[in-house]
């Protein structure tokens, strides 16, 4: 029998928020995140839209030191962590170092500072290179510095699965926990706006706006849906065994009842049509948490605005929902963040704590024109007041990774 994990503390910077409160009022009002990019010049790009957090100064959240050989995707992990360790009063202290962990989701990283050591070393050659970049080059970067800057000393490990890294970041950290390598787990996840990821889901082809002339719009579900929008983000939660939260009288906003992954590839970028491992992890997920189907309240889903993702999620859910599916709310956060890759699940689960806290359901924006093969309770354009004791979280990409995190309420 596994321990009872809870979270209690939340760190989120993000397009819609900088901070848990923000970001929740915002996403409950209905506020979009997207903006012209200021990061990177887009003159030459059809599409100049994406979810950058233009008023994000670290400066403001960490202090002058310290900052000046960090990049961006470092000083925005560094910034969550710092809300969350504060939020959840947990100071880190030679005392408890050696048992706090760190588990941090992220796919491109520090991707930018590669770029920028690399074209140095080109351009000037490889004896001219700033030696103070050359850490900042490699994926588990951020997360080191993270563990440097808080002295967590149990471990710092960074989990690099694509669109599901967030949570599989949580699965990571819960096992350690049960295997006793930590009483206190930060479970992190960051991806940073820069021309490198862009450029990447630009010329693949994933971007909305590049085969219309209506702009960028992010709308699931909707059947004028044709990609997503990028953006970045970060997040940062304390998860402890139930028993230590009491003890120190924590506030608990949930606690982690299963989490299922699996992989089911079909081919390169492309989703298997059939959902077969989609609908699968669901369903373990449910048998993990000992629920049924109609003990879900609402499903916070991966839905990114691009039409085979949506179609398929919403066929996948029926299937393993049942009679049940057309009766449980399903919403679509991507409408007002974007998608911010292997940050998404993260920023789902602070959603999803926010709304079984405030009893909340954020709506799905954008949503105009119904399509035949997308008709569930998708909570269109305005947040519903709901009770919420338990809820599902989607992450799914199409390498064929699928990971579905269970959050419910400590009564």
């Amino acid at each position: 029998m596994g321990k009872r994990v809870v979270i209690t503390g939340i760190g989120i910077v993000s397009p819609i928020g900088i901070g848990k409160k923000e970001f929740w009022q915002n996403l409950f009002a209905g506020q979009s995140g997207f903006r012209k990019i200021t990061l990177f010049g887009t003159n030459d790009l059809k599409v100049k839209t994406a979810g950058e957090i233009a008023d994000f100064n670290a400066k403001n959240i960490l202090g002058k030191k310290g900052l000046v050989d960090l990049d961006r995707a470092t000083t925005l992990l560094l910034s969550a962590t710092k809300f969350a360790l504060e939020d959840a009063n947990f100071e880190i202290n030679e005392k408890n170092a050696c048992k706090t962990g760190m588990s941090v989701g992220t796919t491109f990283g520090s991707l930018n500072s590669v770029f920028e050591f690399d074209k140095a070393s080109l351009i000037e050659g490889p004896k001219f290179v700033n030696p103070s970049r050359f850490p900042n080059t490699v994926i588990n970067s951020p997360a080191s510095r993270a563990a440097i800057r808080f002295g967590i000393k149990g471990f710092s490990t960074t989990i690099s699965t694509g669109f599901c890294a967030a949570i599989d970041a949580f699965d990571y950290a819960i096992h350690s926990m049960n295997f006793n390598r930590a009483d206190k787990i930060i479970v992190a996840a960051v991806e940073e706006m820069c021309i490198q990821t862009f450029l990447g889901f630009y010329k693949l082809g994933y971007l909305s706006g590049l085969n219309n002339d209506m702009g960028p719009r992010s709308c699931p579900f909707d059947k004028r849906r044709d990609g997503i929008i990028f953006s970045e983000a970060s997040t940062a939660v304390i998860v402890e065994d139930l028993t230590s939260a009491l003890e120190r009288k924590a506030n608990i906003y949930g606690e982690v009842l299963a989490i299922a992954s699996n992989f089911s590839p079909y081919r390169l970028h492309k989703y298997d049509p059939r959902g077969t491992g989609i609908t699968e992890i669901m369903k373990r997920a449910l048998e993990k948490a000992n629920l049924r189907p109609q003990d879900i309240d609402c499903i916070f889903a991966n839905a990114n605005s691009t039409c085979d993702a949506d179609l398929l999620e919403t066929k996948c859910i029926k299937e393993a929902f049942g009679d049940f599916a057309n009766k449980i709310p399903i919403t679509a956060i991507k409408s007002a963040v974007g998608e911010t890759f292997s940050a998404s699940g993260g920023v789902a689960v602070v959603a999803a704590l926010g709304s079984m806290k405030h009893g909340i359901i954020p709506p799905t924006l954008n949503y105009r024109e119904k399509d035949s093969c997308c008709d569930l309770d998708y909570v269109p354009d305005k947040a519903r007041k709901q009770k919420l004791n338990r809820v599902m979280i989607n992450s799914f990409g199409p390498n064929g990774a699928n990971t579905v995190l269970v959050l419910g309420k400590v009564n």
